[in-house]
């Protein structure tokens, strides 16, 4: 079973329910360790005193925020902690709001909440009832791990969901921060309107998370396994030239087509998404007749059909 990441209880009122709250998601990137090019040799981060170019144990490490003119004020961990608010550890709810009023712009983590124990089990379960009929969301603030957090509590099926959400002093301006951006008084021309509607009609269907993969991760890892047994990497597609103006509309006549087409052939989307145009042409795998072999975009080696020296090594 999964083990609580932080518990606490949450507050309304005067209502409080003791949860544990549990990571929702799971990370399958590939991680990587680093070498010092041609050679077996780990690259390994240390923590450095600058002045005496010494290692620093973690123990002996103080935290400073820098107040102007080169200098510090040193704050020691037992400090912050004596002035977290919520050290009660409860989740706060100060106000209940439409769900469908978060713009998505401010969601961070998601994380899932549980009763702590049998007793808690129905107060949990009227929270989630009552949120989910008004399609509410609570928001509210709790610390975890020396920092607070501003989120926002719904019913998900059986279960509470927690988000963490950016306060607003964290969310960028578009308006400030976006170069070329069209106002909403740039209108599109009527009939390049009407195809772009049809094309998004055409390509419409339910939300089924299932049905989408990273391909990008398989084929880093077919990349890995390709070079481990010394096959040759094969490049994949470019990626497609700007639309000009010119040939908007013949474009969009043309995805409508195609959108229509392959939902009348197929029933519905391939497992792996819109991912098809970037990658499904060409195959990484065996040598084929006339494939080209490429470090610079293929995980920066150049060993062609054999696996360079360096392509496989020993962590020393």
């Amino acid at each position: 079973m999964a083990r609580a990441i932080w518990t606490g209880s949450i507050t309304f009122g005067l209502v409080s329910i003791p949860v544990g709250l549990f990571t929702a998601t799971d990370d399958h990137t590939v991680h990587f360790h680093q070498f010092e090019r041609g050679t077996s040799d780990r690259i390994r981060n240390q923590r450095v005193n600058e002045r005496t170019g010494e290692e620093v144990d973690y123990g002996d490490i103080v935290k400073g925020a820098e107040v102007g003119d080169g200098e510090y004020v040193v704050v020691e961990q037992e400090e912050l902690d004596q002035i977290a608010p919520g050290r009660s550890r409860t989740l706060d709810i100060s106000d209940f709001v439409d769900l469908a009023d978060i713009d998505p712009v401010y969601y961070q983590r998601t994380y899932w909440l549980a009763p702590t124990g049998d007793e808690y089990r129905k107060p949990y379960a009227l929270l989630r009832e009552a949120m989910m009929q008004g399609d509410k969301a609570a928001i509210g603030t709790f610390v975890m791990r020396g920092k607070e957090y501003l989120a926002a509590v719904r019913a998900d099926g059986d279960v509470l969901a927690l988000h963490t959400l950016h306060f607003a002093d964290e969310v960028r301006d578009p308006s400030k921060e976006l170069e070329n951006v069209p106002t909403r008084r740039t209108k599109p021309g009527e009939k390049e309107l009407r195809m772009a509607t049809q094309l998004i009609e055409s390509m419409s269907g339910p939300w089924k998370p299932e049905q989408y993969r990273d391909t990008y991760r398989d084929r880093v890892d077919q990349l890995i396994e390709d070079k481990k047994q010394g096959r040759e990497i094969v490049t994949e597609s470019e990626p497609p030239e700007p639309t000009e103006m010119s040939a908007l509309l013949e474009a969009l006549q043309r995805s409508v087509e195609e959108a229509r087409g392959k939902k009348s052939g197929s029933g519905g989307k391939s497992g792996g998404g819109s991912s098809g145009r970037s990658g499904g042409s060409k195959s990484t795998g065996s040598k084929s007749a006339g494939s080209k072999s490429s470090g610079s975009r293929s995980g920066g080696s150049k060993s062609g059909g054999k696996s360079s020296s360096g392509s496989r090594r020993k962590a020393s």
